[in-house]
């Protein structure tokens, strides 16, 4: 199984960071492209990131890690296989600070510069706006300080570019995150390598969503704590050596930690552990 990744930046890494929670290990040589799994029957390839959808539906990768926003601009024949909840960003309209913005139709008749003409191409469509594109690689957010474009389209993280080049964020055209997509003529023991492969990714991907919590808690209370945290099944409760005290632990999700934290502390709950998870099978 060929896998291709990105071959430097933050979809790398992240990538990088998947692999090696799935337990596939490489050892990647300086300059070196293509590499085994000294454990796993695959290939990593480091590629282009805009080559990666040409590449995975020629067949030259079987599997490929991008961007979404890359997939949705090339429109090649592969299927997405996983959203991987990793490499976060959103392509978004931005237009010069001391303009004033009254919704989508102010791009109406505009210049808009951006790398992913396809993406902004349907964003227009969708909403009846006749804009005039004009398709550059690399800083965008320069056009309309050069009088190339009214607005400009492209990638936002944090926002910081934009300022820095007087530009604010009016719209967002599409939300985008690092996913997994396979050639479309998979088979016989490459299907079983894939089924393995998202056997570990989603086992993987589970776990980084939520944390084992251990607590004490007084006897009394115990009911009341176990319905604030249900665990996978039930929450494990073993008694203390210290009389009328137990030892609580469970699996909760980490997003509701923090907004029951409160609740725990005033049913008597002490000693509060938040351990991650590294793997999680249900």
């Amino acid at each position: 199984m060929k896998i291709g990744i990105q071959k430097s930046g933050r979809l790398s890494e992240g990538s990088l960071a998947l692999l090696k929670d799935c337990d596939v290990k490489f050892s990647r040589g300086k300059g070196k492209l293509v590499t085994p799994a000294e454990n796993f029957p695959a290939q990593v390839l480091f590629l282009r990131d805009d080559d990666i959808p040409q590449y995975v539906e020629d067949g030259v990768a079987d599997l490929g890690i991008i961007g979404e926003n890359v997939l949705l601009e090339h429109t090649c024949e592969v299927d997405l296989i996983k959203r991987l909840g990793f490499s976060r960003c959103r392509m978004s309209l931005a237009i010069p600070r001391a303009e004033a913005y009254d919704g989508v139709k102010f791009f109406d008749q505009k210049r808009i510069a951006t790398s992913y003409p396809v993406i902004l191409q349907r964003f227009l469509d969708e909403n009846q706006i006749t804009g005039e594109i004009h398709s550059i690689s690399g800083s965008v957010e320069i056009a309309p300080g050069i009088g190339l474009a009214d607005a400009v389209m492209d990638i936002v993280s944090t926002g910081s570019t934009l300022l820095s080049n007087g530009l604010k964020e009016v719209e967002t055209v599409l939300k985008s995150e690092a996913v997994l997509i396979s050639n479309r003529s998979l088979e016989g023991e490459k299907l079983q390598i894939l089924d393995q492969l998202m056997f570990r990714i989603e086992s993987v991907l589970k776990a980084r969503g939520f944390k084992y919590v251990l607590l004490n808690a007084p006897n009394e209370h115990v009911d009341a704590i176990i319905n604030l945290l249900p665990g996978m099944k039930s929450p494990t409760v073993l008694p203390l050596a210290e009389k009328g005290w137990s030892s609580i632990h469970s699996v909760l999700d980490e997003s509701k930690f923090w907004q029951i934290i409160d609740q725990l502390k005033s049913l008597g709950a002490e000693g509060i552990l938040i351990v991650p998870i590294e793997k999680m099978v249900l």
